[in-house]
């Protein structure tokens, strides 16, 4: 407490602040970030952003971290957001401050080990990062039971679940669009989407495969669009050999990254969204893709299952003529694919910016309570 005017005391307010390895624009950890940010400020709460690298279009957002230490008081809190190897955890390990981890799953180095084993090598160093953080981290917080899974595998006493914040509005608007335009159902060929990064854990050699499949026994003019940006060039090449292998060159359609105009775009246009990834630890594509009005395929793995809640078609075999057979299914009943499209708006609404934020913000007031901070 400290003093007023004549008869007046007053408090500082709490500080929290976020810690982040990359501050991007149109990345799902990015803003994350800037969702609880904004939260915690309404809820009465100093909060800045540092990062160890910022793209020039957020530097008024954030700050390098290696400011930090010169910038003023520390703050009261920290929450480190984990998805890959960063400097930071060497920085925030050695640090007095209540260390707060909010894990978004790292990739197992295994997927990456044959097509760039630079990239393997960082993601083992970022999981010993995360393990020598457990013993001084107050709270570990993972985007789903998955990953709260990992956290307690690697040492973390106390953790909760707390999935990413997102505004899904924006897409939702997109969903009255496809209503009054295209019918997936028309005498046309179907539209294929995956929404990621171009990586040997997304597994789109999967979808080409049954894509190809597909054309053969069903609609010879179904395409598939891959957005997204390359994790693997080794991966990419290969991707594209096999699409011209498959006699597929038209078809598939893998732009790299897209601004978000275009993502909508490809949102608006397609028929479905397919996701046969092996592994992730929440998968945001999948709601924006439900919260647009598509219906979601997905293969049940890793975070998938528990993200989708029960509101998409989840297959357990990537057999390319499995994964044909059921996109046909979907493309050949309406009713299937309008109840699909009705769990996915429920799902999103579960999932909407003001929940989740609401629920961070709970467990981050549970953390400075349990300490008696401020």
């Amino acid at each position: 407490m400290e003093p007023g005017g004549e008869g007046q005391v007053w408090s500082r307010a709490v500080r929290i602040d976020q810690f982040l390895p990359s501050f991007v624009p149109d990345d799902a950890i990015g803003n994350h970030v800037r969702n609880v940010r904004r939260a915690l400020r309404q809820a009465g709460y100093d909060s800045d952003i540092w990062a160890e690298d910022i793209h020039r279009s957020l530097r008024d957002e954030a700050r390098p971290y290696r400011v930090y230490e010169s910038s003023g008081a520390p703050a009261d809190v920290v929450v480190y957001h984990v998805a890959h190897h960063s400097p930071l955890a060497g920085f925030l390990e050695w640090r007095s401050e209540p260390l707060v981890v909010d894990y978004h799953n790292i990739t197992p180095a295994e997927f990456f080990a044959g097509w760039d084993p630079r990239i393997a090598e960082s993601m083992d160093q970022a999981r010993r990062e995360l393990r020598q953080l457990a013993p001084r981290t107050v709270l570990g917080l993972a985007d789903s039971t998955y990953n709260r899974e990992e956290l307690v595998a690697v040492g973390y006493a106390h953790t909760a679940v707390s999935p990413v914040v997102v505004d899904y509005d924006q897409w939702s608007s997109i969903s009255a669009e496809r209503t009054s335009g295209r019918d997936a159902g028309a005498d046309q060929g179907a539209r294929w989407l995956f929404v990621g990064r171009i990586a040997p854990n997304k597994c789109q050699h999967d979808l080409v495969g049954a894509l190809a499949v597909h054309r053969a026994l069903f609609d010879p003019s179904a395409t598939l669009a891959l957005v997204g940006a390359t994790t693997s060039r080794l991966y990419l090449r290969s991707l594209q050999r096999l699409v011209q292998d498959l006699d597929l060159d038209g078809a598939v359609d893998i732009t790299g990254p897209v601004p978000t105009e275009e993502l909508r775009r490809h949102l608006l246009q397609s028929d479905v969204l397919v996701c046969l990834s092996e592994h992730e630890g929440f998968c945001v594509p999948i709601v924006e893709a439900m919260a647009a009005g598509l219906p979601v395929v997905a293969f049940a793995s890793a975070a998938v299952p528990e993200t989708l809640g029960g509101a998409g078609f989840l297959v357990d075999d990537k057999d390319p003529l499995m994964v044909a057979c059921t996109l046909q299914r979907l493309r050949d009943d309406a009713r299937l694919r309008a109840e699909l499209v009705g769990r996915g708006h429920r799902r999103v609404a579960e999932l909407s910016r003001e929940r989740t934020a609401a629920c961070f913000v709970d467990h981050l007031r549970g953390v400075v309570a349990r300490l008696g901070i401020g």
